[in-house]
């Protein structure tokens, strides 16, 4: 039965799956945690259903599969084929999917409108897409209604930094010289000028939206922790060699290679072992520079690892060595600290506004001999002491329990309900995050 003092919130997720990774799981996630404190329905993607009925929701009653189908598949088809069908050109995908999602907003105004116009749903939330480029059919609408709408958290448009225009081109971002031009498309504005709140998942995203609309951007992470997902703690001696790990999909800007060449006479002095967990296209040239430089015996490049295996894996590392250069979220960087894994990241864009001094290591940005020096020095200073790290670990614990599980962030995203609905003040949640 349920509660009338609840409010009832229908949730727009066209990425939302448990048995995912990525945004899907963010959108699953996000979800099912509002579902504990509010009633909601979800209106998701057809390509969805079948986990989450596995999940042991019930469509029609939970949620509704919205079947997009008709433009979604031809739209990600042609996307593959530009790609060469890898996991490059991010943002040649980002921007496909932003071209076809306007029908899936439509079609579900055309299934929610009846209950909608019957003020049946106290807010609407748009969960995913989480790219600021993706525009919303549904904004206007709701506005006329009278029905807030809550977008986001919306992340994305991190700029490539100079040093790294090597990588961008081996990325295939090509379209990221001109990523303006999606604020042309329809719909971008009525999202910007008509929805009630816009949830900024990063500083960097909320420094690019329009300062006209200032007064309904909030800041919030993107991620949190499902502390059932994450039970494991680390319980390292930290003895030598130090344990240090890598996950990621194996593309040139996550930097797999520079952690690498960071720690290579740590190898060879066996003061340092290295597992790498994730696919892609660098997988084999990874394996190649491992092989080249007798790295064998304490380097191991894993390939991909279901998630349902990763955790037990991960919580026995030291360390997450992650350099990656242009990260939006650092989801995987959140993971590995509330497994009390102490990060060492590039002090850029997401993973910089998760980790502090206190419970990590962030490297400055600099062009690439630079930044593998950095790691290089760094690492060789962890492994002369390698005691600090178990204060790290449980500054990483802390901060997660204390800022970053699911069960704080929908109390924070009630907040920002109550604010849209005129029954509260405009919450700000800049603090403790940055």
């Amino acid at each position: 039965m349920e509660n009338p003092h609840k409010l009832k919130v229908l949730v727009i997720a066209e990425a939302a799956n448990p048995e995912w990774t990525s945004v899907p799981l963010i959108g699953w996630s996000h979800t099912f945690a509002l579902s504990k404190v509010c009633d909601v329905h979800l209106a998701t993607q057809v390509r969805n259903q079948a986990a989450i009925e596995r999940f042991g929701w019930t469509e029609g009653q939970h949620f509704t599969a919205i079947n997009s189908e008709t433009l979604a598949r031809p739209f990600y088809k042609f996307e593959q084929w530009i790609r060469g069908g890898d996991s490059l050109g991010w943002t040649i995908s980002t921007a496909a999917a932003s071209l076809c999602y306007p029908y899936f907003e439509y079609l579900c105004w055309k299934h929610f409108k009846k209950a909608l116009h019957a003020g049946e749903y106290d807010v609407v939330h748009r969960i995913t897409p989480v790219s600021p480029t993706a525009p919303s059919y549904l904004a206007s609408k709701l506005k006329h209604l009278g029905v807030p709408l809550v977008i986001g958290p919306l992340n994305g448009g991190v700029d490539w930094p100079p040093q790294f225009r090597d990588l961008q081109r081996k990325e295939k971002e090509w379209l990221s010289y001109v990523r303006n031009a999606y604020k042309l498309m329809p719909g971008y504005r009525a999202l910007r000028r008509k929805a009630s709140c816009i949830i900024a998942g990063s500083m960097a995203t909320k420094a690019q939206l329009p300062q006209q609309y200032s007064d309904r951007v909030l800041y919030l992470p993107e991620n949190a922790i499902d502390v059932s997902r994450f039970s494991l703690k680390n319980t390292s001696s930290y003895g030598l060699p130090l344990k240090a790990a890598f996950v990621g999909r194996l593309v040139p800007y996550k930097g797999a290679d520079m952690a690498i060449e960071a720690m290579e006479e740590l190898v060879k002095q066996k003061r340092m072992t290295f597992d790498v967990y994730g696919n892609g296209p660098e997988e084999e040239r990874l394996k190649q520079l491992v092989s080249a430089r007798g790295l064998q015996e304490g380097i191991t490049i894993h390939g991909f690892v279901p998630n349902t295996q990763l955790q037990e894996r991960l919580v026995k590392a030291d360390l997450l060595v992650f350099p990656s250069i242009r990260e939006f979220g650092g989801g995987v960087v959140l993971e590995a600290m509330a497994l009390g894994v102490v990060p060492v990241i590039v002090d850029y864009a997401g993973p910089s506004e998760l980790v502090t001094d206190n419970c990590g290591y962030k490297l400055p940005l600099s062009k690439r001999e630079n930044l593998v020096e950095s790691f290089k020095n760094t690492l060789n200073e962890i492994c002369a002491d390698p005691e600090q790290l178990a204060e790290k670990r449980q500054a990483c614990l802390n901060r997660v329990q204390d800022f970053y599980t699911w069960d704080k962030k929908v109390l924070q995203v009630l907040k920002i309900y109550e604010w849209v609905l005129g029954k509260g003040e405009r919450p700000d949640f800049n603090e403790p995050f940055v």
